[in-house]
């Protein structure tokens, strides 16, 4: 396992560019230009604001002292009306800094201007209402520059609008609202580069604080590594926090579980898998060796709690990792283990039985007691025929009757005696599904015995026939299955022997394999002579 030392110590040798407090402060330097830009064009809007209320006001007050001036009524109408007026305008525009003055005619000409060159010309009066016979200020474009103006009418005797006296000043340029607000933005600058820089700081000791002092070139570089990891190994890989979400799947365990990689996010009891594997997804403490059985597979499944590495959280749990292998091959090969090992026994059984009755045999030719040696080899042939007879008359096939015959005699060994079923009525089956039903009637012979050796009458019936489906049926004399295990029972390798090949019982979780991958169920209730009644029931199809 990897210090995190020897890991950044090999990360670090690709990563390259700036530190991640360098690429915060070159953040926070380019948040704090882009405020100053939008600190001066507030700045600007608001000078602009303030000159047009202020200015305006002002250039009105400039219009209407000028139009209430008694030369301007009276020597409206002189023939050298420019020039006689002339001087009035001057002194309007001196004392109030305004750019433009102007007297013009109710048709719009301009009839004294401080600016000779305009006298003649169309005044821009803009959206003026001074017509109407009231003052107004506002907006005008002055040949070409934006101005606030002030126009007044000049009333005569009968309120009559006879001429309309204008004063505008142009609004600044752009560089000298700025230069206006330059102490501000100076202000603005420095608390926005202080606190910039600060932040910047204390957000990157934070940050290297929770990615254990990783660069972000290196996160990224172990990232790929992990990525890479996790999606090349065989095994199926699914982290699950501490709140129930799937927080992590690699690619074998979506082909296990038959999921997608979109599920990372989703609560376990929202993905759609199995029950036992949701059940040790969730479960608390560490599992080694679980068997799963899905529709399709055999998973071995192995989970430990994940703990955080981080310096202030060190220890804290964060979650479970599980690991799962497909092991429907080796769960085949050791049902086949566990049948060549019945096989064995049940020839053990028998030798030991032929032993004896050879034994008996023997003493009998040694008494002399010849007619009850004939009797005695009658009686075996008998007995033997019997079970063989009641057993062929109702399952025609081969394979099935030779397995329930030495079933019978294994459990006749054990002091356990096996009974068929009269209802039972099973014709010759395909190779391929033979074998299928030897593997669950095996696996449940087997289980019952087990069972029922130490309890109840000690029996076992078995009930096969395929009308209108296959069905097989063992019902044991043993202490029964509780409800809350039924399923379980069938999921798990759920055991009381020791001394089965690979360590594990696996024969139950075979069953329900089997049953499910020809479309079919297998079941436990309970019988009425109070053990259990396991049912499997298969399509023929």
């Amino acid at each position: 396992m990897w210090s995190r030392r020897s890991i950044r110590t090999a990360l670090v040798r690709h990563a390259r560019g700036r530190s991640l407090a360098g690429q915060f402060l070159v953040l926070q330097l380019a948040v704090v230009a882009v405020v100053l830009g939008a600190v001066a064009a507030i700045s600007i809007h608001q000078s602009t604001t303030e000159f047009r209320d202020i200015q305006g006001g002002r250039m009105l007050s400039v219009a209407e002292s000028l139009a209430s001036t008694p030369i301007v009524r009276e020597q409206l109408n002189a023939p050298l009306v420019e020039q006689v007026l002339a001087p009035d305008v001057d002194r309007a525009v001196s004392l109030s800094g305004a750019t433009l003055a102007e007297i013009v005619s109710t048709e719009g000409e301009v009839l004294v201007s401080t600016d000779p060159t305009r006298v003649g010309s169309a005044a821009e009066l803009g959206d003026s209402d001074v017509f109407g016979g009231r003052g107004w200020y506002g907006d005008v474009d002055v040949e070409g520059h934006p101005s606030i103006a002030g126009h007044v009418p000049i009333l005569d005797t009968d309120g009559g609008v006879i001429a309309v006296v204008t004063v505008s000043e142009n609004y600044p340029s752009t560089w000298m609202l700025l230069s206006d607000s330059g102490a501000r933005l100076l202000i603005y600058l420095g608390i926005g580069a202080g606190v910039g820089a600060a932040g910047s700081w204390l957000l990157s000791r934070r940050i290297r604080r929770h990615t254990l002092g990783l660069e972000t070139t290196e996160i990224a570089s172990l990232a790929d590594h992990r990525e890479a990891l996790l999606h090349s190994i065989r095994e199926g890989v699914i982290a699950v926090g501490n709140d129930g979400r799937i927080t992590m799947i690699n690619d074998s365990a979506c082909a296990l579980l038959d999921l997608q990689p979109s599920v990372v996010g989703n609560h376990v009891a929202e993905v759609d898998i199995d029950a036992g594997i949701r059940e040790v997804l969730l479960s608390d403490g560490d599992v080694e060796d679980v068997v799963v059985t899905t529709s399709t597979r055999v998973l071995a499944l192995n989970r430990r709690s994940a703990t955080s590495r981080r310096a202030e959280n060190r220890g804290q749990h964060i979650g479970t990792v599980t690991t799962m292998r497909d092991s429907t091959e080796l769960a085949s090969m050791q049902s086949q283990l566990t049948s060549h090992k019945s096989v064995t026994d049940t020839l053990r059984a028998q030798t030991h039985e032929f032993a004896n009755q050879l034994h008996t045999i023997s003493g009998l030719a040694q008494l002399g007691s010849y007619d009850d040696v004939t009797r005695l080899v009658g009686t075996l042939t008998r007995r033997r025929a019997e079970i063989s007879d009641s057993i062929t008359a109702h399952v025609h096939d081969p394979a099935v009757a030779a397995l329930l015959i030495a079933k019978t005699s294994l459990a006749a060994e054990a002091g356990v005696r096996l009974v068929l079923d009269p209802e039972s009525d099973l014709g010759a089956l395909d190779p391929a599904l033979s074998t299928d039903v030897i593997t669950v009637l095996g696996n449940l012979v087997d289980n019952a015995l087990d069972v029922s050796r130490d309890h109840g009458d000690r029996s076992i019936t078995v009930l096969v026939r395929d009308d209108p489906e296959l069905c097989v049926e063992v019902v044991d004399s043993g202490p029964g299955v509780p409800p809350q295990m039924r399923e379980l029972i069938f999921s798990r390798g759920v055991t009381s022997k020791t001394d089965v090949p690979g360590g594990r019982g696996i024969g139950l979780a075979l069953v329900r394999l089997v049953s499910v991958q020809h479309g079919g169920t297998a079941t436990i209730e309970d019988a009425d002579s109070g053990g259990a009644r396991f049912r499997v029931r298969m399509p023929l199809g």
